[in-house]
């Protein structure tokens, strides 16, 4: 998504009429559905009026691509600004500028990261050449555009209010500033000829909108590149908060061995990569030849890691960097340089089968390491034994003598990067209040349906590309098919639906077992990892009535060990019990729908549920559907008392259902006034002019430059020579070779006879197909058949 897209004219003219900012604002609203803060609001007035002066510059042309706030793929992050344009070697160009409101800033000893004034105080950040560096790495690894078609990524980062440059050009820094530069107020000579050197020409083939629109690869599975990972490559790049804690506990395992113990406590939420996090350093340290375990309460992770580790180094080697987290009751003081704990939230008091063993599973890790690193996020604790939290590891580490020092993750990785699908789970199972109170504009895949085997249905087909869904249920049904491999668990009697708990046999490796998918998992097979996608049975422990969410324990399984000793608890202190289940519950739900990176389907077995969540998905009933009836248009679509003057938008036309709707004697205006037509509004890079229209090519005859299902826009009644441009005509005598319709997109070419008097008439027209594929041949029309050929539209440009 691009909230603001323009030529540098219009950006120009925008910033000088002082409207930059309000038309930032309102694609916030409209795109985003929320507010923007006065001091984003201000950073953006201040950045961008500096960015205008540095565009007057007239060897900067007047059609380079101007985008603003560009949210990269995948991820929460967005992009400040991005200037496009040719280079001088003529390849297509993307600058991507990291703007910074900074005036000041010191060095740090660690890698990449930078310390200035940001929210009030003194703190550390990454140094905006890598963050630049990083952005521009993390489109090219995600887009195909990019890389298929060879577009040129050039970072850098100005920081126009700061004129003395030491800290951010230090030494320290250049292997990232090598990679993007940082230009500060006095460098805008140099930061001038960065952009001429970059964008020599001018954007005319729309380079945002193709990388907007580009295909985007599949995002890694943390799993699957452990491999490649513990032999050094850097499959996964760490970007903002993620280098940070990173960085820090490396400098905490180094001044750890200079005797003071540390403790790194690092909250972040779903999908902000704590285990990415835990496993580079892992690599890290291991490469450092450090005594380093990666820690775990769920055995899932571990067991994934190990299974995918097996083959490529030995047994022993994979048994010593995995552990659980009952493993250091007995363990001297100081043995590990380092213990990575993921899924702190998740530790027990006790350790053992029977809970028996040890004294407390903190502060058996904290004694054992001279570096504790504790990934935690306090909303996923899901069973009434779970003790993890910031006060507990803040206490025993203080009583065992060690420095703590607390950091937090925020970049969204999972959920498509939405952050808002996240605040929207919180909101629908009324943990938190949040502004995300519908999926709206929710860019993730999210929907409720009525019936468990259309949820096992989708499931099934998303699973079949990657092995990557799968389905997962709260704890409501006995395990039965754990003694007889023949009983079914799930039973939903209404839909005659039965199916099974994930299999013994695969144990917590259930969630890449090749065949899984057809049972069902629950919270302890697939915390702490992830999936492509996840069907979410939410059974009737969670209901709703009269919009309110209600938690009932006692429908939970008498097999669910996370509730083991709540009945006990509730003749004790039945207040405390009922409120320490409730959240367990929610926490327990919210954990499996967040699970996929691209989607969650749900599935209640209450029927008032199930309504309540379709609710809060629903989309206004006025708003038009295009899906059916423009199959593949992502433009935003305009039913016909929705078209008002001015708008930037033009009729669209399905031309297999519009085979009589153009005549020898109507225009496209005239033609819509009798028939009106729904309207889509073009992407800002356009601006719509009289006789513009949408339409789709469907089939291969043009498939090297129009891929079949492209939607396109064309110029009506274009005037001029029509010699070599692809035009959409028809003719009544004539089909097209793909559709059988009367109308074909095909490059023109036409051969004149030329009179005594100077008068002239087409000889020939010659219709010429441009396709990889065989059979398809021009169309030939002498001048009797060519007096009846209709030119409708030049081709202005391939939408998507």
């Amino acid at each position: 998504m691009i909230v603001y897209s323009a030529q540098k004219s219009t950006f120009l003219r925008d910033v000088h009429r002082n409207r930059i900012h309000h038309l930032i604002i309102q694609e916030f609203h409209r795109r985003l559905s929320h507010s923007v803060s006065e001091s984003e609001i201000n950073s953006w007035r201040n950045s961008l009026q500096h960015m205008s002066q540095i565009l007057r510059d007239p060897d900067i042309p007047d059609d380079a691509g101007v985008n603003i706030e560009y949210h990269i793929p995948l991820t929460s992050k967005r992009i400040d600004f991005i200037l496009t344009g040719r280079n001088g070697e003529q390849r297509e160009t993307a600058v991507i500028v990291e703007l910074k409101q900074w005036s000041k800033a010191t060095t740090t000893p660690k890698d990449g990261i930078i310390s200035t004034f940001l929210g009030g105080g003194e703190r550390e950040t990454s140094h905006p050449s890598y963050q630049a560096w990083t952005y521009a790495a993390l489109i090219e690894d995600y887009n195909e555009t990019v890389r298929h078609e060879h577009i040129a990524l050039a970072p850098c980062a100005y920081l126009h209010n700061m004129d003395i440059g030491n800290a951010v050009n230090d030494p320290c820094y250049k292997p990232h500033t090598d990679r993007a530069p940082v230009f500060i107020s006095r460098d805008v000579e140099r930061f001038t000829d960065f952009l001429k050197q970059h964008v020599k020409y001018g954007d005319d083939r729309q380079i945002m909108y193709r990388i907007e629109h580009g295909k985007i690869r599949p995002s890694r599975n943390l799993a699957d590149s452990l491999v490649s990972m513990l032999k050094g490559n850097r499959d996964f790049l760490m970007i903002d908060d993620q280098k940070l804690v990173y960085e820090t506990a490396l400098e905490q395992m180094y001044l750890a061995q200079q005797g003071q113990k540390q403790v790194l406590i690092v909250e972040g939420g779903p999908g902000t990569g704590k285990s990415v996090v835990a496993i580079n350093l892992l690599v890290e340290m291991t490469d450092r030849e450090k005594v380093v375990q990666y820690v775990s309460r769920n055995a899932a992770p571990r067991e994934v890691y190990h299974s995918k580790l097996t083959g490529s180094m030995t047994q022993s080697r994979i048994k010593n960097l995995f552990k659980g987290s009952g493993a250091f009751t007995e363990t001297e003081p100081d043995t590990f340089d380092a213990l990575l704990v993921d899924e702190a939230h998740r530790l027990n008091e006790k350790s053992g089968f029977y809970g028996n063993q040890g004294d407390h599973q903190i502060r058996e890790i904290i004694k054992a390491a001279r570096l504790s690193v504790f990934f935690i996020d306090e909303d996923q604790r899901v069973t009434l034994k779970d003790i993890g939290d910031r006060a507990t590891i803040r206490q025993f580490a203080e009583q065992c003598g060690a420095h703590v020092k607390e950091l937090a993750l925020q970049s969204q990785f999972r959920c498509n990067g939405s952050d808002g699908f996240l605040a929207f789970v919180d909101h629908a199972l009324q943990i938190r209040e949040t502004a995300n109170t519908d999926a709206g504009e929710l860019d993730y895949d999210i929907r409720v349906v009525d019936s468990p085997f259309t949820l096992k249905e989708k499931i099934l087909e998303k699973n079949a590309t990657s092995n990557r869904a799968r389905m997962v249920a709260g704890y409501c049904w006995d395990w039965k098919s754990k003694k007889d491999p023949k009983e079914q668990d799930i039973d939903i009697p209404e839909h005659g639906f039965f199916a099974q708990w994930n299999l013994t046999d695969d144990g917590s490796l259930w969630i890449i077992a090749e065949n899984s998918v057809n049972q069902i998992g629950c919270i302890h097979t697939c915390q702490g990892l992830e999936l492509d996608y996840v069907g979410v049975i939410i059974g009737p422990d969670l209901i709703v009535r009269d919009g309110r969410i209600i938690t009932d324990a006692g429908k939970r399984s008498s097999m669910d060990r996370s509730i083991r000793g709540y009945k006990k608890w509730l003749k004790e202190d039945p207040e405390a019990a009922r409120r320490r289940a409730d959240a367990i519950i929610r926490n327990t739900y919210r954990t499996l729908m967040t699970r996929g990176q691209k989607g969650c389907y749900l599935y209640c077995t209450d029927r008032e549920t199930s309504e309540y969540f379709k609710a809060l998905l629903a989309r206004p009933e006025e708003q038009p559907d295009p899906e059916e009836r423009y199959p593949g248009l992502t433009l935003p679509v305009l039913a016909p008392e929705e078209v008002t003057p001015g708008d930037n938008s033009v009729p669209v036309y399905d031309l297999h259902a519009a085979a009589g709707a153009f005549s020898d004697e109507q225009t496209i205006e005239e033609n819509e006034q009798e028939n009106p037509l729904d309207h889509v509004v073009l992407p800002d890079v356009f601006t719509a002019r009289p006789g513009h229209f949408v339409a789709r090519l469907v089939g291969q005859s043009m498939n090297r430059r129009i891929p079949d299902g492209a939607w396109c826009l064309f110029s009506a009644n274009p005037a001029g020579t029509r010699e070599g441009k692809i035009v959409l005509v028809g003719h009544r005598d004539i089909q097209d070779p793909d559709t059988g319709g009367r109308f074909t997109v095909k490059r023109y070419h036409s051969e004149k006879t030329v009179h005594d008097d100077g008068t002239w008439e087409h000889s020939r027209i010659v219709l010429r197909p441009e396709s990889n594929t065989a059979g398809y041949e021009d169309i030939q029309l002498n001048a009797e058949a060519g007096a009846e050929l209709r030119v409708y539209g030049e081709l202005v440009v391939v939408l998507g």
